[in-house]
């Protein structure tokens, strides 16, 4: 059994996340941990990229969610669980810090389960994309982010480009979800120079988990292209290290990982080390 984080922001329940997790458990039983967040702490958003202003963060202040939509969205959870057999938990939190508060959940748990779309939805399209980086920056364990419309994968993306952080992010998905080895995988660098690297080696570690493998290299020049490269794969499900680079060269330049799930699109498996 794995114990799965379902993070919501109180106000906004995610079918997305709910289907993702509903999904993992009809292959292997999960322990499910509702975490319910009632409010956003502005401060602690606008000063976690030590100092250097998040976005659109010029709010200094704690803005608490409806407590009849909390109640009202943790009993539909309980619901749902016991109707799909699922063992579940719940964790309300009122305090400040959300994002160490969510930190410290994921130090014990195998995975956390996000919502692209509807977490913090209500702060704007810049700031919640903020937010969520920061999260998934934070987390001590890999993190899942499900578009709404969320559709069992048919197809696995590894986006590779020989960092420790993207062969870690590779094995921690197969631990994590054995039942996808029988897909078709593509191992793919995202690159306009030089070769795919490491590629034997690479190449040795990913037949031990799949029979059909294509490994490639796709020279892409900006991240429109790059998306529709990915949607022509029908169902597909990215796995990424990229969200390994600090905090602040993340907001200098955005990795193409950010660009794809502010559309909310792909569901996207990220972890660094």
């Amino acid at each position: 059994m794995k114990k799965v984080l379902l993070a919501f922001d109180g106000e906004h329940f995610s079918p997305g996340v709910f289907e993702f997790v509903k999904q993992m458990n009809s292959h292997a039983p999960v322990l499910a941990v509702g975490v319910f967040l009632p409010a956003i702490d502005y401060v602690e958003l606008l000063y976690s990229f030590g100092g250097v202003p998040a976005g659109p963060m010029y709010m200094n202040e704690v803005v608490a969610a409806n407590e009849e939509s909390v109640k009202r969205n943790i009993s539909y959870f309980r619901n749902e669980c016991a109707r799909n057999g699922i063992e579940c938990i719940v964790h309300k939190d009122a305090a400040k810090h959300i994002i160490s508060r969510l930190a410290n959940e994921t130090r014990f748990a195998d995975l956390l389960v996000l919502g692209s779309k509807t977490f913090y939805e209500n702060i704007g399209e810049d700031a919640q994309e903020d937010y969520i980086v920061n999260v998934t920056h934070k987390a001590e364990c890999p993190v899942v982010l499900v578009p709404e419309d969320y559709e069992a994968p048919e197809n696995i993306i590894f986006a590779y480009d020989g960092s420790d952080h993207s062969v870690f992010a590779i094995k921690q998905f197969n631990y994590l979800f054995p039942y996808y080895t029988g897909m078709k995988a593509l191992l793919v660098n995202f690159s306009d120079r030089g070769k795919v690297p490491q590629r034997e080696e690479i190449e040795e570690l990913l037949v031990c988990y799949y029979k059909d493998i294509s490994i490639t290299q796709v020279g892409i020049h900006n991240q429109k292209e790059t998306e529709d490269w990915m949607l022509a794969n029908t169902s597909p499900m990215l796995v990424s290290g990229a969200f390994g680079r600090s905090l602040l060269s993340e907001f200098i330049k955005k990795s193409f990982i950010t660009e794809i799930m502010r559309d909310h699109k792909l569901t996207v498996f990220v972890t660094h080390r």
